[in-house]
């Protein structure tokens, strides 16, 4: 029951997806039980269309993460981790401390074996109608050629299962396409992605081919790099729209619009919401979850590494 505008923006968010759920789909609702209930009966919905579980603690935003997961056992993220590792849960999200969110992964489902480093991964817009995934987007801000191969493989699982892209193309996202340009560590990203069997690798691509037709399916870049990217497209989103500027391409920027960023490469299915997550971002955050858990991504994982 996490983020700036918990718990009332959870809640709404939470009713508001009630009806893309099947019969057989369950919201659980982690948190105080006095104001989930306090805020379902001003909505008049019905308790009986969530399962409760009351927590009486909270991580809060400023709180440092790693002490405050060890130290707060009975706050939403903690008990939430703990059910997912318990396999009572399918898959888990919040718009809640984000470093918490990461150190739980890290203490209770921990990482895939064979995974190098989990990554952030998130969906960018293009503007044939397409999504491509763009992965690592915050993670780790300076990464290895090996680990820069491994998201090319977890980007591919990722297009192919989430997004249902049959034989997803791989970009190295670089400062330009010849096989010389890059860092080091791009470079040499490059010659193993290349060799890598059945990798769809389509080589290098530059900065101005994002959003564009050409674009791959799956964007290979450290975090540093994928989070100057992802805060870009919110700029140009919020820039747009100060300016007047409507367009559903334009909207499809709109972090409301995709809920979240998914941790691949974890035992579990897990995605962390942005803190400043309102009503229908908290809809598409718990609908993405949705997706990644539909796709069994994690055990896709484990079973390709």
């Amino acid at each position: 029951m996490g983020g700036d505008f918990a718990p009332d923006a959870i809640i709404e968010g939470a009713v508001d997806t009630l009806e893309h759920l099947s019969a057989d789909e369950t919201i659980v609702l982690l948190g105080d039980e006095a104001s989930i209930i306090r805020k379902l009966n001003e909505m008049n919905v019905s308790r009986s269309l969530f399962m409760i579980f009351p927590t009486t603690q909270v991580i809060e935003m400023g709180d440092h993460p790693a002490k405050a997961f060890s130290q707060k056992k009975d706050a939403s993220i903690a008990v939430g981790y703990g059910m997912l590792k318990k396999g009572v849960l399918d898959g888990f999200c919040s718009a809640g401390n984000t470093g918490a969110m990461l150190v739980g992964a890290s203490y209770t489902v921990n990482v895939i074996p064979g995974v190098f480093r989990p990554a952030l991964a998130t969906i960018l817009p293009c503007i044939d109608g397409r999504d491509s995934v763009i992965l690592d987007v915050g993670l780790n801000p300076d990464c290895k050629p090996d680990v820069l191969l491994q998201y090319g493989i977890l980007g591919r699982l990722y297009a192919k299962f989430v997004l249902g892209i049959e034989n997803p193309t791989i970009g190295l996202l670089n400062i330009g396409k010849e096989e010389t340009k890059g860092t080091p560590a791009v470079k040499t990203a490059f010659e193993l992605m290349k060799e890598q069997p059945g990798l769809n690798f389509a080589g290098n691509i530059e900065g101005h081919s994002l959003f564009h037709e050409n674009i791959t399916d799956v964007i290979v870049c450290d975090g540093f790099v994928g989070n100057v990217v992802l805060k870009e497209a919110e700029a140009i989103y919020s820039i747009c729209k100060k300016i007047g500027i409507s367009h559903p391409f334009i909207d499809r920027m709109n972090f409301e619009n995709i809920g979240g960023t998914p941790i691949v490469g974890i035992n579990a299915n897990v995605v962390i919401g942005h803190g400043i997550s309102k009503r229908k971002a908290v809809m598409n955050m718990i609908l993405q979850t949705r997706a990644v858990v539909q796709a069994n991504l994690a055990q896709r994982i484990i079973e390709a590494i």
